[in-house]
């Protein structure tokens, strides 16, 4: 089941950040204070996070609003445990922030990652998910490392069939 998170995830998400190897202890330790800020907002905050919950939390995912732009989104972590990967989780996680930021008029969304050869699988998922790639940041993160960033044209509001149920 796809949810939003509460303040009961936030050990958990980290463990499932933590789970699948990808970020570096200093990177977990961000992500412990972005939960606890957005946890710490009052009301219906502009960026969200969602988790699947399978019995206990397996997957999640952060969105929020690019600055200084007129619908323009950065999907910022989208993760699955490993033990539930190639399920299709990821994919239903990916959809669902989809039909909300459909709901809410974006009309773009973007995503960044690394351009490792260890990343490969992630840029593969992203063009799997009708994602382009749009840009290449040369050294980036770090020397050797590049950013590249994908990026997908949302349908307007009432025009995609998948938006009605996307899980």
């Amino acid at each position: 089941m796809i949810r939003p998170i509460t303040s009961d995830d936030s050990d958990a998400l980290v463990d499932v950040a933590d789970s699948v190897g990808l970020f570096l202890p200093d990177q977990l330790e961000m992500l412990r204070q972005m939960l606890r800020d957005s946890l710490s907002q009052d009301g219906d905050a502009t960026p969200f996070w969602i988790a699947d919950d399978d019995d206990g939390l397996v997957g999640l995912a952060y969105c929020e609003p690019e600055r200084m732009t007129d619908g323009t989104w950065n999907l910022q972590l989208i993760c699955v445990c490993p033990t539930h990967q190639k399920q299709g989780r990821g994919a239903k996680l990916l959809r669902f922030v989809e039909q909300m930021l459909v709901e809410r008029g974006a009309r773009i969304l973007l995503v960044e990652t690394a351009g490792t050869p260890d990343f490969e699988y992630v840029r593969s998922f992203y063009r799997k998910s009708g994602f382009d790639q749009e840009a290449r940041i040369r050294e980036f993160y770090a020397e050797g490392m590049d950013k590249v960033v994908f990026r997908k044209l949302l349908p307007v509001q009432g025009k995609w069939a998948d938006v009605a149920n996307p899980i």
